[in-house]
């Protein structure tokens, strides 16, 4: 197989071995790589009402086609397993340069079981595993344990993926550290991490797979490039990073404010202008990417030399989300979120969600034992410290908004999230896509499983007939939804940023180059429905049906102000037409077993269609 070394690495962290097996060309061919690939190593381990803390549940590290290739915008890797925060499908992807580490050792993906009986950290180099002590890591930070790692290990090259603090103390969204600030932010895969008392995984090698047309390779690289270097976006992520979007999204009624009940706020103080004329900060650029649309904050406050962000979901949730404009707080709570490892937005909605419930009488002065009036940047602040370190109402906090509704009596229908997960800062009335991609995506609401908000800002794939309309419009709108996410699944197969202004042509091209394979584009989008619908089957395993793709009232209810004044989405409608073309089964929540079949999912279709 081109573009694989069709092996993967088994580590039992119990009986403390580590063994290689071989990946099947069928899987390989059926599932690409990535998260894809994930999943079909995750599917048979799923169990109904299995805890997604006990040592049986597994962590999966996957590369993917494009990683080691000169294709740009491909230094992305996966991280996988059964969510801690919300008891289903679980994945994050990551940048930095760990993905071009991770394929260089010569495994395809690391699949890691058990719990080590002490702190413990893999090192894998060149397909030579290792378990070391890393008792002298716990407690900690992400940046002091990548740091010590190196220094012990002394090899040039060599990258680090760790949890903090909030792993440690298994906060149910803390997330997968390296590369300094790069995260593997969403579904609390840093706590199956510390639930395994695994602190780390090291990897460094030197292999590369071999490609079917190297001279093709070359030359749609520098076409990718060329792409790349000439589009309008590549411009505003350099200037200002993804927090360009800030002043675009409220004039769209886009941005969240105050717990999802207003869309209208100051934004001129939390805009990327405001950021670049209060900080001294510079671009950051994960390895072989010619945008950098990372930000790097330079000698804040004098003590912290360099912040990692903040990035514009991290700028919204803790700014206008909580009414906050301070953005000494919000660089600062970045900061505290990247060194001990916890995602910003589950982070964010929980503190904003404490806050609207603080508003209301909910949660009381008493059970907080502190004020949490809306834009007290010193309360959040306070409240993610807590929440790092499970310490008073940051314990509750740390469990998620669904939790935090249940724990406290408030209205379920309130708890900002889809089947466990917050949602994010891309607000679900400003575009009837974006709603439907949120209430079906297969790790709960996520804007990246599916950005069809991007679509709605001019954006175009003409290969499978999906064009920008009306934003909010229902009708009609499900199949063209639907069509994005299967092939936004697929780039977290091929692990292709998605931040990437290449066209499916370029794409498909770029992987039967490295392949050698035939595809067209239309495959790509069945390649990553068959992805998706392998993901839903897990969910189903874990108990999801129909009921679970929905959206909360707070985040349906019309607002009063800004461009999405009196609308909402036709979620019934979108759901009728979404599984429609799914070819879901209504009643149950299931892909058919035609579906399944048609899609190579026969033993998929076995069991969730028993005779």
């Amino acid at each position: 197989m081109f573009g694989y070394y069709g092996k993967l690495l088994e580590v039992d962290l119990t009986n403390k071995e580590t063994r290689e097996r071989p990946i099947a060309d069928a899987q390989l061919t059926k599932f690409i790589g990535g998260a894809s690939l994930a999943a079909a190593l995750v599917y048979s381990t799923v169990k109904s009402n299995m805890d997604p803390l006990a040592p049986d549940n597994p962590l999966v590290f996957a590369a993917g086609p494009f990683q080691g290739t000169t294709i740009p915008m491909v230094s992305r890797s996966a991280v996988c397993g059964v969510s801690p925060l919300t008891g289903i499908w679980g994945e994050a992807t990551t940048g930095g340069v760990f993905p071009l580490r991770l394929k260089a050792t010569g495994y395809d993906a690391i699949l890691i079981t058990g719990k080590a009986d002490t702190p413990t950290y893999l090192y894998v180099n060149d397909g030579k595993a290792e378990l070391h002590d890393a008792s002298y890591l716990w407690g900690k930070d992400i940046y002091q344990t990548q740091e010590l790692v190196k220094d012990e290990l002394k090899e040039t090259g060599l990258s680090v993926s760790c949890i903090g603090a909030a792993g440690e103390n298994l906060v149910r969204y803390a997330c997968v550290m390296n590369d300094r600030g790069r995260a593997a932010g969403r579904c609390g895969l840093g706590a199956l991490m510390g639930s395994k008392n695994l602190k780390a995984v090291a990897v460094n090698g030197k292999h590369r797979a071999e490609l079917a047309d190297a001279p093709r390779i070359t030359q749609l690289s520098k076409q990718a490039r060329d792409t790349i270097s000439t589009s309008m976006l590549t411009a505003a992520y350099r200037e200002y990073g993804t927090e360009f979007f800030m002043d675009i999204g409220m004039f769209l009624g886009d941005v969240p404010a105050r717990y999802f009940t207003r869309s209208v706020f100051g934004v001129e103080k939390v805009t990327g202008q405001a950021l670049r004329q209060a900080y001294s900060m510079d671009n950051h650029a994960c390895s072989g990417c010619p945008v950098a649309c990372g930000r790097v904050v330079r000698d804040f406050r004098g003590s912290i030399e360099r912040v990692d962000g903040p990035e514009y979901e991290t700028v919204a949730s803790f700014g206008p989300l909580c009414m906050n404009y301070d953005l000494d707080s919000i660089v600062y709570v970045n900061h505290l979120c990247n060194a001990h490892g916890i995602d910003t937005i589950s982070a964010g909605v929980s503190v904003a969600y404490a806050m609207h419930l603080y508003e209301q009488g909910i949660l009381s002065e008493e059970r907080a034992a502190m004020r949490i009036p809306w834009g007290d940047s010193q309360a959040i602040v306070r409240l993610v410290e807590m929440i790092i370190g499970r310490k008073g109402i940051g314990e509750l906090l740390g469990q998620g908004v669904r939790r935090m509704a249940e724990e406290l009596g408030a209205d379920p229908d309130e708890a900002a999230h889809v089947k466990g997960l917050e949602l994010p800062m891309h607000d679900a009335r400003a575009s009837s896509g974006q709603a439907i991609s949120y209430a079906t995506g297969p790790r709960g609401a996520c804007h990246m499983k599916g950005d069809y908000f991007s679509i709605d800002l001019a954006g175009r794939v003409p290969e499978l007939g999906i064009q920008s309309g009306d934003r909010f419009q229902s009708d009609g709108k499900s199949v063209l939804a639907a069509k994005y996410q299967s092939l936004r699944d697929m780039y977290d197969a091929l692990l292709l940023c998605k931040f990437a202004p290449l066209s499916l042509t370029q794409v498909t091209e770029a992987l039967n180059g490295i392949t050698g394979w035939d595809l067209a584009p239309t495959d790509m989008e069945t390649a990553g429905e068959r992805s998706l619908d392998l993901k839903r089957a897990i969910n189903n395993k874990l108990g999801v049906t129909r009921a679970d793709d929905r959206l909360p009232k707070t985040n349906l209810r019309p607002l009063e102000e800004g461009s999405t004044v009196g609308r909402s989405p036709d979620l019934d409608l979108l759901l009728r037409d979404y599984y429609e073309y799914r070819k879901w089964d209504w009643d149950t929540g299931k892909p058919t077993q035609a579906k399944l079949m048609e899609l190579g999912l026969e033993d998929v279709a076995k069991d969730l269609w028993p005779a």
